[in-house]
């Protein structure tokens, strides 16, 4: 075979190969085991609440406090201090996501809190802070930390890139991974610390903390830029017998 006719076979097992590759790599990202995207496409956040980032079971101190999902990535409230919390309540499963703050940003990613109280204090608050916003702030308070509660194992927190989070809740067990590396690997019945509120009260500990609860984010940065969450997608690991449909079953099989 000639030259040229083996560069030009070349060429095209390569761009067939690459636009396969691209294929597989689009099905694995809808696919992903079992994930579903956590926003919509669309940019409608109506399955989503905006509470104040204190007490959410109040709404924002400003009544126009906006989210916007544009471009698939999602924009922290603005003005500063408010929650988006899903409407829908989650109890076992694997979020995962990725996440950007600016120089002195501040925020966190709700886990299975209620509609009322503080989500650090009263449900668990994973943080998401540059160390700018607060030099003197602990472990714990920093990004990997379970809010006050526990630090994680190790700092890997990249300051304004992407970040990416990987949360594994199921039953009693916590694993986190930020950056590709484990920081949490805990049975949440074990964990007894005294946690002080804002204002010095003592908090539920976090074994007494719900095992089910709301998901959400946070925006509580200082400055013109705000919290940045992208390719956020959950997989519920809920067994069948948990869910309403199965327990409606069961009831109706009763009777």
């Amino acid at each position: 075979m000639r030259t040229r006719e083996v560069r030009l076979l070349f060429v095209a097992v390569v761009v067939i190969a690459a636009a396969g590759a691209g294929l597989s790599a689009g099905q694995t990202q809808e696919q992903e085991e079992g994930f579903a995207p956590l926003f919509p496409q669309d940019g409608n956040l109506d399955g989503w609440l905006v509470r104040s980032w204190s007490d959410v079971s109040k709404p924002p101190a400003d009544p126009n406090t906006r989210w916007v999902l544009k471009d698939g990535i999602l924009h922290g409230g603005e003005p500063r201090g408010s929650w988006l919390l899903s409407k829908k309540e989650y109890g076992d499963f694997i979020l995962k996501y990725d996440f950007k703050l600016g120089p002195t940003g501040n925020s966190g990613c709700a886990l299975r809190v209620p509609l009322f109280g503080d989500p650090a204090f009263d449900g668990m608050e994973l943080q998401m802070a540059d160390y700018r916003y607060n030099p003197d702030a602990k472990d714990s308070e920093l990004t990997g930390g379970i809010y006050r509660a526990i630090a994680p194992r190790k700092q890997v927190y990249k300051p304004e890139q992407w970040n990416s989070y990987v949360v594994t809740l199921e039953g009693s067990h916590l694993n986190v991974v930020l950056n590709g590396q484990v920081i949490h690997d805990l049975n949440l019945a074990e964990q007894e610390q005294v946690v002080l509120r804002h204002n010095g009260q003592p908090c539920p500990k976090v074994k007494d903390r719900p095992r089910k609860g709301h998901i959400g984010f946070q925006e509580l940065s200082r400055g013109a830029e705000h919290v940045l969450i992208r390719n956020a997608r959950i997989k519920v690991l809920d067994k069948p017998e948990d869910s309403p449909a199965a327990g409606h079953s069961q009831s109706s099989a009763s009777r």
